[in-house]
């Protein structure tokens, strides 16, 4: 005979002889009470501190508390963020000063070596020390000095000295003046 054609004693006494259950233990459907049973006290358990708390959520006086909680978070979390803002501001500073040195100081021995490298022809000398001596010159001034038959060649070595670094050049009305760079 299969088991579920037994009355529950009948089955009590063949899982007793298996061994699966122990002794005196009546064990009823869940429809008979102990697992509606437990059912009830799980939802007690798990439900009704929920129920409560949303219950207590619906109170102003909660929600505000809850509310200025958040705001003060909030405050110290852009306080603390403003402190690091400004420790990285002050970091990023120091590394630009540091590295404006840095370039300064690689900067200057560049000039320095391209003053001292730059050896003129002793025409161009002469035209450097006129313009020393006049403050400031023409090309057209350079060509009547130098006995130049056209101003191209007067402009052209203003302005290879111009490009060394020797000489300033500043536009007075339609004529160039070069003046020497002072040191």
């Amino acid at each position: 005979m299969s088991l579920s054609g037994k009355t529950s004693n009948e089955r009590n006494k063949a899982f007793q002889a298996d061994g699966n259950m122990k002794r005196d233990e009546n064990y009823k459907a869940i429809g008979e009470g102990s697992g509606k049973q437990a059912i009830e006290e799980l939802r007690n358990e798990v439900l009704s501190p929920l129920e409560n708390d949303i219950q207590k959520l619906r109170d102003p006086v909660v929600l505000a508390a809850l509310m200025h909680t958040a705001a003060t978070e909030r405050e110290n979390t852009n306080r603390l963020l403003k402190t690091l803002i400004e420790k990285l501001d002050a970091k990023f500073s120091e590394v630009d000063a540091r590295l404006a040195r840095i370039e300064a100081q690689s900067a200057a021995p560049m000039a320095a070596a391209g003053q001292e490298e730059v050896l003129l022809p002793s025409v161009d000398e002469e035209i450097l020390e006129f313009v020393r001596e006049k403050r400031h010159a023409s090309a057209e001034e350079v060509r009547r000095r130098f006995g130049y038959k056209g101003r191209n060649a007067a402009s052209a070595r203003l302005s290879r000295m111009y490009e060394l670094g020797l000489l300033e050049k500043k536009q007075v009305g339609r004529a160039v003046l070069y003046c020497a760079k002072s040191q």
